[in-house]
């Protein structure tokens, strides 16, 4: 019997890889380049003064107005730091702004204000169910006296019992939902009442004059009941079918309406003038009247204040004769 093996070759087949391409070569490269740039602000960073670091650092924090009048670098070839002119001339101008310019600044910002106001506002009409159903009768829009908001009335929903000034359950929703928005800002507010000409004739001693002032209160009373601050209501008015909505219409119930004016400055500096009530006195070079009849009267000069009529007798005796 053949005892021998069987010999068995084993023949491995090798295959060379493929090639690995050279992004790897970009990649170093990129590091290799910010390892040098971080080394090299390391290095200025150490060598630099501290009033360069400083200007650099004001460079950074407004690039704008820093010089770029000389040198284009933030340190110039001497090595020395410039401050920009620009900024310095800008600064004394800003101190050189005169009155008008400042008030027009001024009524820019608080114009701004009031359309972001009248924004919110409509954003609130448009969301809050409340306020939804109303949407038709609550009117917003900016004017020369600031923001006005008018609650006219629909034919069908009156804001008020008619002839009285007592409030609807749902007017008094749309104040209480709208008081918070306006307590926002710190201008002072205007309420007005307003009535078509439909005469008032249950009262004799009682007209719509009456009747819209009653109206302008309630709709106070009941924004202060909202929690809005007493000191920033500047006037409550009435002002009957005086200052109608619809001109052609006196009758239309769009006319039977509340209006609530945000005041910018300008308006609440005019209502607090004219309501001062201060008498400027007459000149004493005025002219005095000449006696009919007679051009070459003497003018009378001025004398004693006259006496009470009722303290001196004697004038009593002569109003007698």
């Amino acid at each position: 019997m053949d005892n021998a093996q069987p010999i068995i070759v084993k023949r491995i087949s090798r295959k060379a890889d493929g090639h690995h391409g050279g992004s790897w070569k970009i990649a170093f490269a990129d590091f290799a380049v910010a390892m040098m740039a971080f080394f090299l602000v390391m290095w200025l960073l150490a060598s630099a003064t501290e009033e360069q670091l400083q200007m650099i650092s004001g460079y950074f924090n407004d690039p704008i107005n820093f010089d770029t009048s000389g040198s284009p670098f933030v340190i110039d070839l001497g090595g020395t730091p410039e401050i920009g002119l620009d900024q310095s001339l800008r600064e004394q101008d800003a101190t050189q702004l005169d009155a008008d310019t400042i008030e027009s600044l001024a009524d820019q910002l608080e114009r701004r204000e009031l359309d972001l106001l009248l924004q919110e506002l409509q954003n609130r009409i448009d969301t809050e169910p409340v306020l939804q159903r109303f949407r038709e009768q609550i009117l917003l829009e900016i004017t020369a006296d600031g923001l006005r908001i008018q609650i006219v009335d629909a034919e069908n929903r009156p804001m008020f019992a008619s002839g009285s000034a007592r409030l609807r359950d749902y007017f008094e929703e749309i104040l209480l939902a709208l008081s918070d928005t306006i307590a926002k800002v710190e201008n002072k507010i205007s309420i007005s009442g307003h009535t078509d000409a439909q005469p008032f004739t249950v009262r004799r001693d009682y007209g719509n004059w009456e009747l819209s002032a009653d109206r302008a209160n309630a709709a106070r009373r009941t924004l202060l009941a909202a929690g809005y601050p007493q000191e920033q209501i500047a006037r409550v008015v009435g002002y009957a079918e005086s200052a109608p909505f619809d001109i052609d219409d006196p009758l239309n119930p769009i006319n039977r309406r509340i209006e609530i004016v945000v005041l910018n400055k300008r308006a609440e500096r005019m209502m607090v003038d004219s309501t001062r009530g201060e008498m400027r006195p007459m000149p004493d070079d005025s002219p005095v009247p000449e006696t009919e009849g007679d051009s070459t009267a003497p003018q009378r000069q001025p004398g004693p204040p006259p006496a009470n009529l009722f303290e001196d007798a004697g004038s009593l005796d002569r109003l007698r004769e």
